[in-house]
């Protein structure tokens, strides 16, 4: 498992290239990160008794509270989940059980840890796998002449000159029966056990004509299974998921209380806070991969709390998140920073978009500061989205332009403060047409 070495500061400034604004929220996730990589610096036992000081979020919606969480899981290579809260509102009646989490926890880093083992063969595999294809195009006996003819293929084929020639490919086919579970929770990883144990029983190997295209891709990947052990790949990815891994709880603010008693939703919503409880404070889920310790996972909840507050709700669960963080709302001046700065700005995404197509998207800074403008004043006027408002602009702006892009092969198209007015000034002028559509 790799190990952060990033500063607090480095990390804020990391996220800072990413999300504009919410330096609070920047901090505190950054002291989190960096206190988990301070445990693994201390001896065993005591490293037992330090737990995450887990967070919560507090903001109205597109103001970067996800960003923040997966920008931070991206950026120490954790395994990272989110899940809606309120998606277990019924749990026990219907839908999937909390413990789900973990095993999407677990899932999230076997694929992680499964790419990492495939990178580091894929020079291997891609031997194997050409080695295989020589055979398949030249099969025989061996000898001076088939050497020969050995290594002009094989250079034939590094040159991509025989991608169209047909071969014969021994592919492995697994046909499982539907398995279909009904019942309350922990059926799903029953499920998922009896697939398992019976995947091998339904497997069996085809012959299958193919190009040499297609063949090399399933040859590799058939060689990079080969190669990774399965064992290692899980033993690790426990671990990840145990030591490193995020969850994302999101619209926890829709299972609070409100401070109300009594029947009928709110149990229901005091019942999930009691069913994640354990999780929060650390309990084991058993996994396909075997138990999963969630004692030292952080855990970042989020949530707009309009009308509720973190108070509503239970003491228990208040005192696993110590750490409460309000995130500004988004002004005009932020709408345009977002539009423009980060490194993956959303009118960079639109110009690299259009470029794939031959068009040079031009935005003039008058623009950027129109679009910002409507953007906050369409945020004020109804209901506040946040920075996603501006993508609802921006695709508004550009719909003639991206519907006629793959016509316009060669052409540059200038986007001032007119244009943006002219765009959306039929539906700005009606404004329960502008609610309804922007």
């Amino acid at each position: 498992m790799s190990q952060l070495v990033l500063t607090p500061r480095e990390i804020v400034s990391d996220l800072d290239r990413y999300i504009v604004g919410q330096q609070a929220a920047k901090r505190a996730v950054a002291i989190a990160l960096r206190t988990r990589w301070r445990r693994q610096q201390l001896p065993e036992e005591l490293r037992r008794e330090v737990t995450p000081a887990n967070l919560i979020l507090i903001g109205p919606t597109g103001v970067g509270k996800t960003e923040i969480a997966r920008r931070l899981a991206r950026l120490a290579s954790a395994p990272f989940v989110k899940v809606e809260a309120s998606k277990f509102t019924e749990v026990g009646y219907v839908g999937r059980d909390v413990d789900s989490i973990v095993r999407d926890l677990v899932e999230a880093a076997i694929g992680m840890v499964r790419s990492e083992r495939s990178e580091r063969v894929k020079v291997a595999a891609h031997r194997a796998a050409e080695d295989r294809l020589l055979d398949l195009l030249l099969p025989g006996q061996a000898g001076t002449d088939r050497e020969e003819s050995r290594r002009a293929l094989r250079r034939m084929l590094r040159e991509r000159q025989l991608e169209d020639r047909e071969v014969e490919v021994e592919v492995a086919e697994t046909r499982m029966p539907s398995i279909n579970l009904f019942g309350g929770q922990g059926m799903e990883t029953l499920e998922m056990n009896l697939r398992d144990a019976l995947g091998g029983a339904f497997q069996k190997r085809e012959r299958r004509r193919m190009s040499v295209a297609q063949a090399r891709a399933v040859l590799e990947a058939e060689e990079v299974e080969r190669l990774v052990d399965r064992g290692e790949v899980e033993r690790e990815a426990v671990s990840r998921a145990q030591e490193s891994g995020i969850v994302f709880l999101d619209e926890i603010d829709k299972i609070a209380g409100r401070g109300q008693t009594g029947s009928g939703p709110d149990v229901s919503r005091e019942g999930v806070q009691r069913d994640l409880l354990p999780l929060v404070e650390g309990t084991t889920v058993t996994t396909r991969y075997g138990a999963v310790s969630t004692d030292h996972v952080l855990f970042i909840a989020a949530g707009a709390f309009h009308v509720s507050k973190p108070s509503d709700l239970i003491p228990e669960l208040q005192g696993r998140f110590p750490v409460r963080v309000q995130l500004e709302a988004l002004s005009e001046g932020d709408l345009l920073r977002i539009l423009t700065e980060p490194e993956h700005a959303l009118l960079k995404q639109h110009m690299a978009l259009l470029a794939t197509e031959g068009v040079e998207l031009e935005v003039a800074p008058e623009a950027s500061a129109e679009l910002a403008r409507i953007a906050a004043e369409l945020n004020r006027s109804g209901e506040n989205i946040g920075a996603r408002r501006l993508t609802t602009v921006m695709e508004r702006v550009l719909e003639d332009t991206s519907f006629s892009a793959s016509e316009r092969r060669g052409t540059r198209v200038v986007l001032d403060a007119a244009g943006v007015r002219a765009a959306l000034a039929p539906l700005l002028g009606r404004e329960d047409l502008a609610r309804y559509i922007l």
